[in-house]
């Protein structure tokens, strides 16, 4: 692993869990789990990654607050068929859907429809910030089962 990330474990994992939770193509469980292999503290890893995550959805929550549409598709570049995956969930789970703001494909638009949506942002924290803490948790709690 490069010495940069060894180095800047917690800050390196933050600013990747934060870019993949916009509308980036990345993924941070890679990270999370070659940090903790590297004997780094897990919850403090999970705490860093599930925030970084979550605020990076928040980020995506504040792009469809203000400018879902043109956002989208001009500049995103989310297809409408995910929007409208995105949507169908809203209208069939209501915000429930939030708890799999981690997915890939469909998470981040879920977090976008939620704030086009102008969903409670109480709720939309709740839940989001739920999913993801419960997906980290679940990738640490294996990842170190598996370490002994």
């Amino acid at each position: 692993m490069p010495d940069f990330l060894l180095q800047n474990a917690l800050p390196a994992l933050f600013l990747i869990s934060f870019m993949a939770a916009t509308i980036l193509p990345l993924g941070s469980e890679w990270l999370l789990v070659a940090l903790i292999l590297q004997a780094h503290d897990v919850g403090h890893l999970v705490a860093v990654a599930t925030l970084g995550n979550f605020l990076g959805a928040c980020t995506t929550y504040a792009i469809g607050i203000w400018g879902s549409a043109f956002i989208m598709e001009k500049i995103l570049r989310i297809r409408p068929d995910q929007v409208a995956r995105a949507t169908r969930l809203y209208q069939r789970y209501g915000s429930w859907s939030l708890l799999l703001s981690w997915l890939p494909v469909i998470g981040d638009p879920l977090c976008l429809v939620g704030g086009s949506l102008r969903l409670n942002f109480f709720r939309f924290s709740l839940l989001t910030f739920s999913g993801k803490l419960a997906r980290y948790g679940l990738i640490a709690s294996v990842t170190a089962a598996s370490m002994g």
